[in-house]
C-alpha cells in the first residue's frame, strides 16, 4: 500500500469523525433552540446567539433529528 492510499485513508476517516461531531452539534443545537422557543425566546434572539439567519433557525426547527 502506498503512503498515498494510507493518508487518503486517514483523512477520509478524519472526515467521517468531522460529519459525526456536526450531526450531534446540529442535534443538540435544535434541542436548544426548541427549548428557548418554548421558554418564549424570539426567533431573532436564537437566530443571533446560533449564528444563524431566522430562516436557518425554522429549517432547523422544522427538521428532525438524523
Amino acid at each position: 500500500m502506498t503512503d498515498t492510499i494510507k493518508a487518503i485513508r486517514k483523512i477520509a476517516k478524519r472526515r467521517e469523525k468531522a460529519d459525526e461531531a456536526r450531526r450531534e452539534a446540529t442535534n443538540e443545537l435544535r434541542e436548544l433552540c426548541r427549548q428557548a422557543q418554548a421558554e418564549g425566546v424570539p426567533i431573532a434572539q436564537i437566530a443571533r446567539e446560533a449564528g444563524l439567519s431566522r430562516q436557518g433557525v425554522y429549517d432547523l426547527l422544522a427538521a428532525r433529528a438524523s
